[in-house]
């Protein structure tokens, strides 16, 4: 089948790669002209990990990850309130656990997928379902049949608008907004730690990368603004707003925040919806389902229902209708609990009071106490699915 596939991050590419392994034709489509770049360090583990393994993306990957030491929280004077070794989460996945940024994953999944055909600076913007295929209507004014259209662009999904309705019918937000981007050159700087600062709805956080380069990541309490900001230089006064004497390194990250680039803002949301398909349409990551950026396992399960979407329209043999029913059935009920812990997860980055803090910093020391750390973190890293073996194609 030809198969249409609108977004080209993690879902996207993921999915093409296992079409093409089962002798279908997919075809990328990206509104932005070239891979992202920048964006924020992901944790990669679980079932993700797995689907990566089974693409031969490892050791590649390795080249790119970061394997972090220690997980420190801090007071404005830099005193220490809380501390973890995150060889924790090492030890609770048998090795299987990787810190790496969201973009170097996705550049690695779409060198694998070369020779797939990707249309970058354009996106599917309208779609007309017929008796035996699908039109597929762009931004350049361009209209093409195939045989089905898949929705991998992220939370703010146009496919899922064009074909399932409007995103607020949809979106659950958390109540929290989101703030990424990097700095070259930053000092202070500590290795494979990642250190945070918080204060009631308020965190900063960063974490050294290669090259010289620091990435901070802000979360805060969507109260703490009146609206959203219209375009890039408003969202970064907001943030010199919202953290400009906070205390700890708050003014001296924000005094150059002028030189960013790389800007990454959002709300901090999931989408619940009833239904991942509709017709010849199907939707996948967080255009499906996103459980929040915050939630630690967003790109694993992105790539892990490419992986099975992709399975079951082989082993359905082009009955589209049979294979969207199975890869529903078979990792709904897995999202929705992933969903479920990651609401609760949330506070977790931005207490919303002092007590609540200070209840975080205590359960993260109790964590690195031998027998504590599976029954702290171990639901989390161990609850994964059980990825079916689909077969080769012929």
């Amino acid at each position: 089948m030809r198969i249409a596939v609108n977004g080209c991050g993690i879902a996207g590419p993921t999915l093409a790669w296992w079409l093409r392994r089962y002798g279908h034709e997919p075809v990328l489509f990206e509104q932005a002209d070239r891979l992202r770049e920048g964006g924020y360090i992901i944790d990669f583990w679980g079932s993700g990990y797995d689907v990566a393994e089974r693409m031969g993306l490892f050791p590649g990957l390795m080249d790119d990850a970061y394997i972090m030491e220690r997980l420190r929280t801090v007071t404005s004077g830099n005193r220490t309130t809380s501390s973890l070794n995150a060889r924790t989460f090492q030890d609770l996945t048998n090795g299987r656990y990787i810190s790496i940024a969201r973009s170097d994953l996705s550049r690695h999944i779409f060198q694998a997928s070369q020779g797939i055909e990707a249309r970058f600076g354009t996106s599917i913007e309208g779609v007309e379902e017929r008796q035996e295929d699908i039109l597929v209507s762009t931004g350049k004014g361009e209209a093409e049949a195939f045989d089905l259209v898949i929705g991998a662009d992220g939370l703010h999904s146009g496919i899922r608008s064009v074909v399932f309705g409007p995103q607020e019918r949809y979106e659950r937000p958390l109540g929290l907004h989101v703030a990424a981007f990097t700095l070259s050159g930053y000092r202070p700087r500590e290795e494979l730690t990642y250190v945070s600062f918080t204060q009631p709805g308020r965190q900063i956080s960063r974490v050294a990368l290669r090259g010289d380069r620091t990435l901070f990541l802000f979360v805060f309490d969507s109260s703490f603004m009146a609206s959203e900001p219209a375009n890039e230089q408003a969202r970064k006064d907001v943030l010199k707003e919202i953290f400009g004497g906070m205390g700890w390194e708050a003014d001296a990250i924000l005094e150059r925040i002028g030189e960013v680039d790389d800007l990454y803002f959002d709300r901090v949301s999931q989408i619940r919806m009833f239904e991942w398909t509709k017709g010849r349409v199907a939707l996948i990551g967080d255009a499906a389902a996103c459980a929040s950026l915050l939630a630690g396992e967003g790109t694993g399960f992105a790539m892990t229902e490419a992986y099975v979407l992709a399975g079951e329209l082989h082993r359905a043999g082009g009955d589209h209708a049979a294979a969207f029913r199975r890869y529903e059935e078979r990792m709904r009920d897995y999202i929705s609990g992933k969903q479920d812990a990651a609401r609760k997860f949330a506070g977790f980055f931005a207490p919303r009071n002092w007590a609540r803090l200070i209840l975080r910093d205590v359960l993260t020391n109790a964590a690195n106490i031998p027998g504590l750390s599976r029954y702290i973190l171990g639901q989390g890293l161990l609850s994964e699915i059980e990825l079916p073996d689909y077969g080769r194609a012929g």
